[in-house]
């Protein structure tokens, strides 16, 4: 119970960034409830990705998919959030992560780690068999947080961001059950 009742505090790094000080029992993930929940998603989204998004872009993939849309709250606010969408594509059954926002002053204690992996298991659950994204090449922090969760690097996109960054395709892909193997085997032999 004490623990529980740790005080928040503030430090500011060297750079001038501050940092929140908490326990990782203080978060709490959520799944996206419904509209109300629509303008927190869009506020995060706006501070900390480059890329401008309508409101029409934030409802295709929370209406749709709204169980692949997670939210962290520290304290009653909103600190991250992850929008993802599934569906074909190729003939794959596929996941898409199009946004995944942690407030900077929250970054590098395990959020984005935590919605990302709520999000995958979902679309794992519903029986994907990759899941894909674009990151930025210079978002160094993105990059890394994606190869420890086994993205590979598929593809670079040349100016793909309005900004003219460039931004690298990553791609994870999932084991193929057992049955599901022999039973395509068997569908390609008749």
């Amino acid at each position: 119970m004490a623990a529980a009742a740790a005080a928040t505090t503030t430090t500011t790094t060297t750079e001038g960034e501050s940092t929140v000080e908490f326990e990782g029992s203080e978060i709490d993930y959520v799944s996206y409830g419904g509209e109300h929940h629509l303008p927190l998603i869009m506020r995060l989204v706006d501070e900390e990705l480059s890329e401008p998004y309508s409101i029409f872009t934030y409802r295709y993939f929370v209406y749709l998919w709204p169980q692949l849309s997670f939210l962290a709250f520290h304290r009653g606010k909103c600190v991250g959030t992850v929008v993802c969408k599934m569906g074909e594509h190729r003939s794959t059954f596929r996941g898409y992560i199009a946004m995944l926002v942690v407030l900077k002053a929250y970054r590098g204690r395990g959020i984005a780690t935590e919605l990302v992996t709520r999000s995958i298991k979902v679309m794992m659950e519903s029986g994907c068999e990759e899941v894909t994204l674009e990151a930025e090449v210079t978002n160094k922090g993105a990059l890394a947080l994606y190869g420890r969760l086994g993205f590979i690097r598929a593809k670079r996109l040349f100016r793909y961001y309005l900004n003219g960054v460039d931004a690298f395709r990553l791609k994870l892909l999932f084991p193929r059950p057992e049955g599901r193997e022999k039973s395509n085997h068997v569908l390609s032999l008749c």
